[in-house]
């Protein structure tokens, strides 16, 4: 069977077939507290013949026997051994702070979801004070002036960035409460800061970039009508 798989080196799309994969399930119990239980690896090799890289992930899987070993539910714990962290590589045209935030958010989102989700919000805050040069006293304030200047989905998904980001920023009135942060609602929090510093950095640099090629061709355009107008030779006189 072939999956569609994006190699985080090379960041080529690939189609994933058996010959360029591996797999294997530890089995143990050894009387440990929790039972039953399974470390699943993965290997997955890029077919790019101009990378050929490989990625190492693990997840941990409580066992059950009916009749023969199987994996229950959604991993308890899940690990990228290679590359150590699922974060994308963003240009350095993007502020460093903001960089760090985001790599660090993506490297304990399984390990500490509540921290990763802590440090979405903080690289949150860093994007609107550097892209918007929008800088308040509060992250709700500044998350308000941005109200009118981008779409309502993409305002209700960064305030919501802001709410879960307060749970591991700020404990509760009442300590007896607990409320935790999963690593899938961390992974979908990485996921919007990524698309911002796509839609947002990125796609405004290359708009830039774009727009510096269009006027540097009009100026040579430009140019050359100058220099052939001066090179040419004056018009003959017609005889008398």
């Amino acid at each position: 069977m072939a999956n569609v798989w994006t190699c985080p080196y090379c960041k080529q799309n690939a189609t994933i077939i058996d010959a360029n994969r591996s797999g294997n399930i530890h089995y143990f119990n050894c009387d440990n507290k929790e039972g039953d239980l399974g470390i699943h690896t993965s290997v997955i090799v890029c077919p790019n013949g101009d990378c050929k890289e490989y990625t190492i992930e693990a997840a941990l899987y409580r066992i059950k026997y009916a009749p023969n070993r199987s994996v229950v539910g959604s991993p308890l714990l899940t690990w990228s051994l290679k590359p150590d962290s699922k974060a994308k590589s963003f240009p350095a045209y993007i502020p460093e702070a903001i960089r760090q935030d985001y790599e660090e958010a993506c490297k304990i989102a399984s390990l500490s979801p509540k921290a990763s989700a802590t440090l979405s919000r903080r690289c949150l805050q860093g994007i609107i004070r550097d892209f918007w040069n929008i800088k308040k006293a509060r992250l709700v304030d500044e998350i308000d002036a941005l109200s009118g200047k981008i779409d309502s989905v993409t305002w209700d998904a960064i305030d919501a960035v802001r709410k879960i980001g307060n749970i591991g920023a700020h404990m509760e009135k009442d300590i007896n409460i607990v409320v935790d942060v999963d690593p899938d609602e961390a992974e979908l929090l990485i996921g919007l800061i990524e698309v911002l510093l796509e839609e947002w950095y990125v796609h405004r640099y290359e708009r830039e970039q774009h727009m510096q090629k269009v006027i540097a061709a009009a100026q040579a355009k430009a140019g050359v009508k100058a220099a052939g107008a001066i090179s040419a030779p004056p018009p003959l006189k017609s005889a008398p």
